[in-house]
């Protein structure tokens, strides 16, 4: 069995996708399909001995779809050049469209009795019915053929019928003027119908362009060069020319091309990429390195192990893939309606012509066609269209202003029902960077200022991420006047001076015993603050064991506050983190989470999510790196943090612009309030369906005489639409801004 990933093109709506879909899992030979709709591409695992790209295209070309099987998955230039051109296609198609809808709409409203006004319109309407909205009535079509219906086939019958009778009305007039109808024509009700909806669509694209920026960004890590030897050469090639076993050269600053292992020298590697984590970890000789992590400062040789898809950083790309391609197609409710909606609707105009033309007065014929077209000009999907964008624009624009930017719909649908927490610990409980904490001094009959100045200037040698982080706390202890002499580093250990006639030993635990000082003498302060979850760099001075300074990564002031609310939403907060288990128990402990993980890769969060999914628990990942952003997409609400990678961010459903823990729970409220907007909206918009389409239809005629004119059929269609905007601007007034400000 084969597993590839395709692009998808046409799709319009989530029942688009569970088109392609079923389509796809219905052919012989595909063992599963799997539509992510938001990154418009497929996941198909497949027998290559019983199907071809061939048969797979052809079978979703029949709906409507274009399956692009020839794409080049790992070039970022060609993904990026794609998405560009079909988001300029989908932002000309509004563009052109409203512009040829504005004069229809103006002669409409204002100019409807102008000489030629009809002939006019009738002009303008064309490019926008047979050009910019054609793809609506294609698909529409093609899935009428596989007996299905999705939202295209609502904009096809409504826009199409009103489109049909302002033609007829318009060649032939005096047929209703003889029979004592006013022959009206509705070319701006299709026209801004679909001018709208193109729109909309636009919009939506340019905000599922920015969902595979992971991706892509993801594929730019890759390095693009290496420098290796080739028959006792340096020589520059091309990263997919490197091949297992090549020895590769590194010097400082540089990002390691593939993953391998050094075979010569020793440098410290910023590791966070994938760890996480924000102090740079020293290697030597036989140590592991990982591609696209950077070499801080120091010279090594490395043989390559892994190269191409066999990296871990390719291995993240296809997690990350995997994990948002894995989530089942939401079906919006919306379009659940609709695939009831519009067989009940179309029933109800044939089942009302047809009535019409058997038992109806004179005359019959022309009281069925108008009947039938009234039904479908008042079933137009103008309000269940705007359910739910009207209540997204709103509940997105105001958490926006409160710094809570969601990515899409689906994010509110399922935020609300999330009840686990799963935070990553370093940069989102915690500052995501190492800070002096305290100084413990060991002697109390020295000059501490003086020593302090001694200590700063001998670290500003260093180039170890530990010494900046010392040099950053005594900064007010500067000074040029100090002279530094015989200063020696020690890799994975400390350094070594002396000043001012004073040797100094600054370091780890190794390094002050390796070089003959007792600790045991000092063994009450060692215990006392030896198993926190600090990192302790020993001073020596003279031989003399003078203090220990304490480095940790501090917990923001207001994650333990943060994590207290949810606690009062009745949600479980889980921290998951690289860092080592000591450090790990004392942040859990410390903030109050209720449980925690350490020591874990980017897989093993995943797997952590995975985990608590298949417990039936719905999951929302907050996390701020690159390693987290696999667990990210897989959860079902991913939350980054605003200051993180821009990976992490567009991994995520929902960014926390600042970074305040504290907005977890105000997103989960925010989710609340506008899916009930929206529900509200569609039983208006639905409600509005039950009561006009059977008055339509003529329903009311045998009683007191009222047959309902077309005209006033788009009068009320609009109302429809009028009464969902209003009720989603409602969500703006005093609960929704008391609600805010006392988060």
């Amino acid at each position: 069995m084969l597993k590839k990933i395709y692009r998808v093109e046409g799709m319009s709506c989530a029942s688009c996708a569970s088109s392609v879909e079923s389509m796809l899992a219905s052919l012989n030979g595909i063992k599963s399909a799997q539509i992510n709709y938001a990154n418009a591409s497929v996941i198909v695992e497949f027998d290559d001995e019983k199907i071809t790209h061939q048969e797979m295209q052809r079978a979703v070309e029949k709906i409507g779809y274009k399956l692009i099987t020839d794409q080049k998955n790992d070039d970022i230039s060609t993904i990026e050049d794609l998405e560009k051109i079909k988001l300029l296609k989908a932002k000309q198609k509004a563009i052109y469209s409203i512009i040829f809808t504005i004069p229809v709409f103006i002669m409409s409203m204002f100019y409807h009795h102008m000489p030629y006004g009809n002939w006019l319109m009738l002009v303008f309407s064309i490019p926008v019915i047979f050009w910019f909205g054609r793809n609506f009535y294609i698909i529409a079509y093609k899935q009428t053929l596989h007996l299905s219906t999705n939202m295209d086939t609502l904009v096809t019958l409504g826009t199409g019928s009103a489109f049909i009778i302002s033609l007829f009305n318009t060649f032939f007039p005096y047929y209703l003027n003889s029979r004592g109808i006013q022959p009206h024509v509705y070319y701006e009700a299709a026209t801004v119908i679909i001018s709208l909806i193109l729109l909309g669509r636009y919009l939506e694209e340019r905000a599922k362009s920015k969902t595979s920026d992971s991706i892509r960004k993801l594929m730019g890590l890759k390095v693009k060069s290496a420098i290796v030897i080739r028959d006792g050469n340096e020589i520059s090639i091309s990263i997919d020319d490197v091949v297992v076993g090549d020895i590769i050269i590194m010097r400082p600053g540089e990002k390691i091309p593939v993953d391998g292992k050094i075979i010569d020298g020793h440098t410290t590697i910023d590791e966070s990429m994938i760890t996480g984590e924000p102090l740079s970890v020293e290697k030597t000789v036989n140590d592991n390195v990982i591609g696209s992590t950077i070499n801080k400062n120091g010279s090594f040789k490395m043989i390559a192990e892994k190269i191409g898809k066999d990296t871990l950083l390719s291995h993240v790309i296809e997690m990350v893939k995997n994990a948002q391609g894995s989530k089942a197609p939401v079906q919006k409710l919306v379009d659940k309606i609709a695939s009831v909606f519009v067989p009940v609707v179309i029933s109800i105009a044939i089942l009302s012509a047809f009535v019409w033309y058997i038992v109806g007065p004179e005359p019959s014929s022309t009281h069925a066609f108008v009947s039938l077209i009234t039904v479908l000009i008042i079933a137009c999907p103008c309000a269940l269209g705007l359910a739910t964008p009207t209540a997204l624009m709103v509940g997105i624009g105001k958490g926006a202003e409160n710094g809570i930017l969601i990515k899409n719909a689906e994010s509110l649908e399922k935020a609300h029902q999330i009840n686990v927490i799963v935070i990553d610990k370093t940069g989102t409980i915690t500052k995501g960077k190492p800070e002096v904490s305290e100084i413990i001094w060991l002697k109390s009959k020295i000059e501490k200022q003086a020593i302090l100045e001694e200590i700063n200037a001998i670290e500003k040698k260093s180039e170890h991420p530990l010494a900046e982080s010392i040099v950053n706390y005594l900064k007010e202890y500067s000074t040029a006047n100090l002279d530094v002499v015989e200063f020696e580093s020690k890799t994975g250990r400390g350094v070594t001076a002396k000043i001012n006639e004073s040797s100094y030993i600054i370091g780890n635990y190794k390094l002050i015993t390796d070089s003959g000082i007792e600790i045991e003498k000092e063994q009450s302060y060692f215990k006392e603050f030896g198993f926190t979850a600090q990192t302790h760099v020993f001073v020596a001075r003279n031989n003399k064991l003078i203090a220990i300074i304490l480095i940790s990564d501090q917990i923001k002031a207001n994650s333990k506050k943060a994590i207290q609310k949810l606690h009062e939403m009745n949600l479980k907060v889980h921290m998951l983190t690289g860092d080592n288990t000591a450090t790990a128990e004392a942040i859990a402990n410390e903030s109050g989470v209720d449980f925690y993980q350490a020591e874990l890769l980017p897989a093993d969060k995943l797997n952590y999510i995975k985990k608590l999914q298949q417990q039936g628990l719905k999951v929302a990942m907050v996390g701020d790196g690159i390693n987290d952003s696999p667990a990210l997409a897989q959860a079902d609400i991913g939350m980054a943090m605003g200051q993180g990678t821009d990976i992490a961010i567009e991994s995520a459903d929902i960014t926390l612009v600042k970074g305040d823990l504290e907005k977890i729970a105000s997103a989960i409220k925010l989710s609340g309030l506008t899916l009930k907007t929206i529900k509200q909206n569609l039983f208006w918009a639905f409600i509005y369906n039950v009561i006009s389409i059977p008055i339509a239809a003529g329903i009311l005629y045998p009683i007191n005489g009222f047959l309902l004119n077309p005209m006033i059929a788009g009068g009320a269609m609009a109302f429809s639409s009028v009464s969902v905007v209003l009720n989603s601007l409602q969500f703006l007034q005093y609960p929704f801004r008391r609600f805010f400000c006392t988060i």
